[in-house]
């Protein structure tokens, strides 16, 4: 967007070149050129598809892990049920109608959405109008009492700064601009000392990359409060790693293709893996218990998804029984989503463990 792109030059041109943190925020976040803030991204229309795009199986199996869980909890009345980053509202959608095997639980919660976008914030509107969801820009607006989180591809769209090894030591992954005002990337100069790196990776060689992602660690640092302070859980899925990768993971996506980053800002989704040690680390910090990650494929196969595929093309035409083993083949095997998309769960210290990771 030509709009965006003058506002990224211009703060450049005054301010010198922004970290890669800052990048991220503008082009998904700005106001008015914010790629979030501006479009429905999703479904093979958009630039990219979720778990919950590809099949019901997947809202549905995480709304009876929502139900388990408040369950376990005592079927506390009320219960807060947080979805961040909902998209248009599909996965709530499946899971709620899942639910209806619980009335109780339909009682008992009321559902909140953490979202920025007007766009998407309208269809999730449409979507789930008779459950009265409430939509927050963050978690410091939500009712108190116990909370169930849901998180489905929310961590990797939040901003992460870069650091690159060099000869010269660790220097930070900066984006400027060149005499035509085209984008690029540039290092800081060397920093002797740098709170953001560990030390057990001063011995990495030239051209490795450490990111952080401060945003997505204070986040669950706030869910872990909630939960810790006033009961509840969280599930997170997303893509990454539970070991450091050391290698650039940031990446943008246009109508189903990589796009060049720094290309046409705002115009293309952009991401970054998770670093699942490091949000493991953060609820740690926070006294909550850990459960996972462990691999999508199982998680979703320890709920019962091969079971609720089977239900599903045993009254379906040869074409909807394709097209539901095409989806649990996607979401959970090794080769699609079944490794690379992790789950955890966090929950206070001394509950039973969640479903999903016997």
């Amino acid at each position: 967007m030509a709009g965006l792109l003058d506002h990224i030059r211009r703060r450049i041109q005054l301010e010198g070149p922004m970290s890669v943190a800052e990048y991220m925020h503008l082009c998904l976040a700005h106001p008015e050129h914010g790629y979030y803030r501006n479009r429905d991204p999703f479904g093979e229309g958009g630039d990219f598809i979720t778990a919950p795009e590809i099949s019901q199986m997947f809202g549905e199996l995480v709304g009876l892990w929502a139900v388990a869980v408040w369950e376990s909890l005592g079927a506390p009345n009320p219960v807060q049920l947080v979805e961040l980053g909902p998209g248009r509202g599909t996965l709530m959608s499946d899971a709620l109608r899942a639910a209806n095997q619980a009335p109780a639980f339909l009682d008992a919660l009321k559902v909140n959405f953490i979202e920025t976008s007007p766009i998407l914030g309208e269809t999730q509107a449409a979507a789930l109008s008779e459950f009265g969801p409430s939509w927050h820009e963050d978690l410091t607006s939500l009712a108190a009492g116990p909370a169930i989180f849901i998180a489905n591809e929310f961590f990797d769209a939040l901003p992460i700064r870069q650091f690159e090894r060099s000869a010269a030591g660790w220097q930070e992954r900066l984006i400027g601009a060149d005499s035509n005002g085209d984008l690029q990337f540039q290092l800081s100069p060397p920093q002797h000392t740098n709170p953001y790196i560990p030390s057990t990776l001063e011995t990495l060689p030239g051209g490795a990359v450490f990111e952080i992602n401060t945003a997505a660690q204070g986040m669950v640092g706030e869910m872990t409060s909630r939960i810790v302070g006033e009961g509840g859980a969280a599930l997170i899925i997303d893509y990454g790693y539970v070991e450091g990768s050391n290698v650039d993971t940031l990446q943008a996506v246009k109508e189903h293709a990589y796009h060049n980053v720094l290309q046409a800002p705002g115009d293309a989704d952009i991401t970054a893996h998770v670093d699942f040690s490091a949000i493991s680390m953060a609820a740690l910090d926070g006294g909550a218990q850990i459960y996972g990650p462990v691999g999508q494929g199982n998680f979703l196969r320890s709920l019962g998804i091969r079971e609720r595929a089977q239900q599903l093309s045993a009254n379906a035409s040869e074409r909807q029984a394709a097209d539901i083993g095409s989806a649990l083949n996607r979401l959970t095997t090794p080769d699609s989503m079944g490794d690379l998309f992790k789950v955890m769960a966090l929950t206070s210290s001394g509950g039973p463990m969640p479903p999903g990771f016997e």
